[in-house]
């Protein structure tokens, strides 16, 4: 058997060092990519619940109409939240967008609750029970996305994925939350004015 000459085993280390940091590399890039994807389609799930709920909407609106309420700023305020959260493109936008609709909506569910025969009418009910299945969907698709965008933050941000992640221009996504202030009621008033 022959001996490998000393610059032959080097060669043979080099190589392998090398082919064993490219699985790695490649293994941690793809990681980053799947979890990547898993934000992006966690989003997309919120979006298509956000896109049922905007459907709705306009008949939920010509409904009311039809009961001439006095409250006529309410739709109006309801038009472009709704108006509002279709053009938003960020998570951030889109959940500001997505409190002031919801605002409005919980507004205009208090002013119907004066009105009983436009509680008693099964089309606004049936669209309001839509509309709260369509409210339970979102917010798991906002819970859901925001631990996929955890995950992936985590995993950008630690060793060495984060070598990987800087290097190849991932970058971290926000949250989808609340806006400040989103946590206090809807003010109502009835009075008229």
């Amino acid at each position: 058997m022959k001996k490998l000459s000393p610059g032959l085993l080097a060669l043979i280390v080099v190589l392998a060092l090398a082919v064993i940091i490219a699985v790695f590399a490649i293994s941690n890039y793809n990681a980053l990519v799947s979890s990547r994807e898993n934000v992006n389609g966690q989003m997309a799930n919120i979006d298509t619940q956000l896109q049922r709920r905007m459907d709705l909407i306009p008949n939920l609106v010509n409904t009311v109409k039809g009961y001439n309420l006095h409250e006529k700023e309410i739709l109006t305020h309801i038009s472009d939240a709704r108006a509002r959260l279709a053009g938003a493109g960020t998570p951030t936008e889109k959940a500001a967008a997505n409190s002031e609709l919801e605002g409005a909506l919980n507004r205009l569910l208090a002013i119907a609750e004066s009105y009983p025969d436009l509680k008693a009418n099964t089309q606004f009910t049936s669209l309001m029970d839509e509309l709260s299945g369509t409210e339970n969907r979102i917010s798991v698709a906002r819970r859901d996305y925001n631990e996929a965008v955890k995950e992936y933050n985590k995993q950008i941000q630690t060793f060495p994925r984060a070598l990987f992640a800087s290097l190849f221009g991932f970058e971290k996504f926000d949250y989808f939350e609340a806006v400040p202030g989103a946590e206090a009621p809807s003010k109502v008033d009835f009075s008229g004015s």
